[in-house]
């Protein structure tokens, strides 16, 4: 199964949990307010998503005189990638990570630590580079942002009928439902929704690693980088915050420690066998 056709079935598996929960508690009401929040909550947060996770990490733009080399090197991988060439902004920290922002490619920002700068030579910086713009042309942001609408739904839901269940309101009686198993099912689905979408972002990653080594035409230095980003992360650790741990290249808390099952990230080793396979023609 492609990455690409992996997302689309991890969004309807989400589509399907709200609907079935929906039906669980009663009735469209409570499912369309529950929609109508997480749509709200969620829209903000992709609308503002640039602003607001550059502002979290000290991000402050490169002007072109600043890192000409570099200006350069995004300018020709947007080309690549038939995409407008994003602003560049840098994060003032030593960790080596890099990620994208934007809620569409006219309006997009690829960030870079000062510990990438340092660590890779100009053909892997040039890998990830490229990679994150595979993010901005796959409209990663936006995907994101619907898994996470999905996602939050559920958990509404999830909770109103948690306590419907133990008021005893909701559910279908006609049909004999089992207040129990309905209980369990709201305690286990929102576990189910993180999880689905953990896949998604794993999907995506794999997505733009492909994409990223068309777009600069180098699957090995892109292979390169990601050994070198995910040995050195372990050891430098980003200050970052969990909430945004999906945006970055490599997994900027734990180095890709956490079990596959809960991470944002796919194992490094798989994503690196990919791309060589790539490179090798296989």
């Amino acid at each position: 199964m492609t990455s690409q056709i992996k997302t689309f079935f991890l969004l309807a598996v989400l589509s399907s949990f709200i609907l079935f929960l929906g039906g669980m508690l009663g009735g469209k009401a409570g499912l369309i307010i529950a929609f109508g929040l997480a749509l709200f909550m969620n829209v903000g947060s992709y609308w503002y998503s640039d602003k607001l996770v550059l502002k979290m990490y000290r991000a402050q733009e490169l002007a072109p005189g600043d890192a000409p080399q570099l200006h350069r090197m995004v300018e020709e991988l947007a080309a690549n990638a038939g995409i407008p060439k994003p602003r560049l902004y840098l994060v003032p920290q030593e960790s080596p990570n890099a990620f994208a922002t934007g809620r569409n490619p006219e309006n997009a920002v690829v960030a870079v630590t000062s510990g990438i700068m340092r660590i890779l030579s100009p053909e892997e910086l040039r890998g990830v580079i490229a990679h994150e713009l595979g993010h901005v042309a796959n409209r990663d942001i936006l995907v994101q942002s619907i898994a996470a609408v999905m996602a939050t739904t559920v958990m509404m839901i999830a909770n109103m009928l948690q306590w419907a269940t133990i008021f005893g309101f909701g559910g279908d009686d006609e049909e004999g439902g089992n207040p129990l198993a309905a209980l369990a099912l709201a305690i286990v689905a929102p576990i189910a929704a993180s999880l689905v979408q953990m896949a998604i972002s794993r999907s995506r990653e794999y997505l733009a690693d492909e994409a990223g080594a068309r777009i600069s035409g180098d699957p090995r230095a892109l292979a390169g980088a990601l050994h070198k980003l995910d040995a050195t992360a372990r050891n430098v650790p980003l200050d970052a915050s969990p909430a945004t741990e999906n945006m970055f290249i490599v997994n900027p808390l734990s180095g890709g420690n956490m079990a596959n099952l809960f991470s944002t990230h796919p194992p490094i080793e798989d994503r690196i066998a990919r791309l060589n396979a790539m490179a090798s023609g296989r």
